[in-house]
C-alpha cells in the first residue's frame, strides 16, 4: 500500500525486497555514522520485523520509501512510538534514513513534510518529536526545514555516557 507520494517520491509498504538494501544501508558506516553502531544482517532483520509490527500494532510506522522516477528503496521516513525513560516520552517520534546517493536532494525534507501532514490530518496526532545526537547537523536541519522548534538538550539514556553521540537535541511540532 502507498500510503503518502509527493512529487518526488512514494512512502510505501515494506516489501520483501526492501530487506537486503536496508540490511546494506544499515551496515553503512557513513549512514550510521551518528548512531552507536552500524547493525549487522540480523540487527537489521530484527529492526525490519519491529517496523512490521509497529504498522500492526499501531496503524503508522516508518514508511519504505522510493524514488517514483525508477522505483528505487531510498530508506524510510515516518513515525515511531519513542517508549525509552525520559520527560518527554512516551511519544510520536518522526525520523529517517536514507542512503548516501540519496542525500542533498532534499528527499528527507519532502517526506517529512508530508509525514507530518498525514500525521497531523490522518492519523490524528496532536504533537509530533524528532531527537538526534547533538553533532548531527543534517538532521537538525531537516527538523528546522520541516517547521519543528528547538526544545532542549538531553542526553539520551540508550547512549552510553561517555560516547560523543550521547548529547542529544529534542524537537517538536503541533497541529496548528
Amino acid at each position: 500500500m502507498i500510503y503518502l507520494e509527493t512529487s518526488r517520491l512514494q512512502l510505501r509498504d515494506w516489501k520483501e525486497a526492501d530487506l537486503e538494501p536496508f540490511r546494506r544501508l544499515n551496515a553503512d558506516e557513513d549512514v550510521m555514522k551518528y548512531f552507536p553502531k552500524t547493525l549487522s544482517t540480523e540487527e537489521t532483520n530484527v529492526f525490519y520485523k519491529s517496523i512490521l509490527s509497529e504498522f500492526i500494532e499501531c496503524g503508522f510506522g516508518l514508511y519504505a520509501v522510493e524514488v517514483k522516477e525508477n522505483k528505487e528503496f531510498i530508506g524510510f521516513i515516518g513515525f515511531h512510538r519513542a517508549t525509552f525513560d525520559s520527560d518527554f516520552t512516551p511519544c510520536i517520534e518522526i525520523g529517517w534514513r536514507l542512503k548516501k546517493e540519496a542525500w542533498g536532494k532534499g528527499y528527507a525534507t519532502e517526506g517529512a513534510t508530508a509525514c507530518l501532514q498525514y500525521g497531523f490530518n490522518e492519523l490524528g496526532f496532536s504533537d509530533v518529536y524528532s531527537f538526534t545526537a547533538d553533532v548531527n547537523k543534517p538532521s537538525k536541519n531537516v527538523m528546522i526545514k520541516i517547521g519543528m522548534n528547538f526544545i532542549k538538550t538531553f542526553n539520551h539514556p540508550k547512549v552510553k555516557k561517555d560516547s560523543h553521540l550521547n548529547k542529544h537535541v529534542l524537537f517538536h511540532i503541533n497541529q496548528k
